[in-house]
């Protein structure tokens, strides 16, 4: 009997010249040979012609059927590919038709482990490549260093630089058309003359702030388009939200292997089910924002909103990340980098000599000025 044929490997680009594999270089927005430095001009890969054009899934199907669209954008086809998961922050990273990495990305742990998933997860559709190359980063990055005015000397030249790795992090975004009716006690300032007695005995009229409340009700519709939701489990969540948005609206590209080859990508750990409820909270606090807005008068107590949410649909994708992970005594910190827009956000440890000194310095200034404004003026 004959030996079945091995699983293709998609989204192969051999360079022209040596015949090594392309990857995606952020800094000249094309796919580069890592060996000869030859440059080939992007192309869809089979796995992105098949996904053709970005597209919106519908939620409540794909949680009726979990097994759907998942894969790594083989279209059938296997790709190669590892999973590790540090045993430290629990990240998994995956690696496609790479090397793997000695260290965590998120954490800078040395204590990483094969990972073997049950289940494929939900295939990426779409992604944003890296635009901002290393070189740029780095240059940013000292930059930051450089302002932290209360960080230990040590950190600033050190700069840290080295450790500078991008990964692609999972994200989910949502659509839904809202409706709501809503209710609530609209709240009308007015004044009032009232009389008081002063310390001195003396009869004085003031204006007293009063309420009158008045029921008030009406109606919203709203359209929510690609709300973000992370499924990062190695950033911390509010560095993240410091570095965003992220343009999904207008610059998403399908999904290919291309993109991400030479590059880590970050396994999402908080899947979809969980995803759609922190949407759903999300876009249920912001109806009651919205809502608060349309009472009339000048504040309002008792807001009660009946908020109702169609059409919801969601789209996997990959977004670019520069990550460094840094360890200061004995605490860690993540300092990370818009890969697309270059905004960056970072922890940092603090020199206490500092901000002790920077405290006398003003205590000083304060104690000057006092006297300066106490000592007799125009004397002789």
């Amino acid at each position: 009997m004959a030996e079945p044929n091995p699983p293709a490997t998609v989204g192969k680009h051999p360079c022209p010249e040596c015949g090594g594999e392309l990857q995606w270089n952020a800094a000249r927005q094309s796919l580069v040979c890592p060996y000869c430095g030859t440059a080939v001009p992007s192309t869809p890969s089979q796995a992105a012609q098949a996904g053709s054009a970005v597209v919106e899934l519908d939620l409540q199907a794909a949680l009726r059927n979990p097994a759907a669209g998942r894969g790594w954008g083989g279209g059938g086809l296997a790709i190669e590919k590892r999973e590790v998961q540090c045993q430290n922050c629990q990240a998994i990273s995956v690696f496609v038709d790479g090397k793997v990495a000695s260290r965590c990305n998120f954490c800078g742990s040395p204590s990483i482990v094969a990972h073997q998933a049950l289940n494929d997860p939900i295939t990426p559709q779409s992604l944003l490549p890296f635009k901002v190359s290393d070189a740029q980063m780095r240059g940013s990055l000292r930059q930051w260093y450089g302002s932290r005015w209360f960080a230990p000397n040590q950190l600033k030249s050190a700069a840290l630089t080295d450790t500078l790795s991008g990964t692609y992090l999972p994200y989910w975004t949502f659509d839904a058309q809202a409706s709501a009716t809503w209710q609530a006690d609209a709240g009308h300032y007015y004044f009032e003359t009232e009389s008081f007695q002063n310390s001195h005995g003396s009869m004085q009229s003031r204006q007293v702030q009063r309420t009158r409340w008045e029921p008030a009700s009406g109606s919203l519709a709203h359209f929510f388009d690609d709300n973000l939701v992370p499924g990062t489990q190695g950033v911390h969540p509010n560095l993240l939200r410091q570095i965003e948005p992220f343009p999904t609206l207008t610059d998403l590209q399908p999904y290919s292997p291309e993109f991400v080859r030479g590059w880590t990508v970050e396994r999402y750990q908080i899947d979809l089910g969980k995803a759609a409820q922190l949407n759903q909270q999300a876009m249920q606090a912001q109806m009651q924002a919205l809502c608060g807005r349309q009472v009339p008068g000048d504040t309002y107590r008792n807001l009660q909103v009946d908020a109702r949410y169609q059409g919801r649909s969601f789209k996997h994708i990959l977004v670019p990340v520069w990550l460094v992970s840094y360890t200061y005594g004995a605490r860690s910190f993540q300092v990370v980098g818009n890969g697309y827009t270059g905004t960056i956000a970072g922890e940092q440890p603090y020199s206490w000599l500092k901000i002790a000194f920077a405290v006398l310095a003003v205590l000083l200034l304060i104690l000057l000025m006092t006297a300066l404004n106490q000592s007799p003026s125009g004397s002789l």
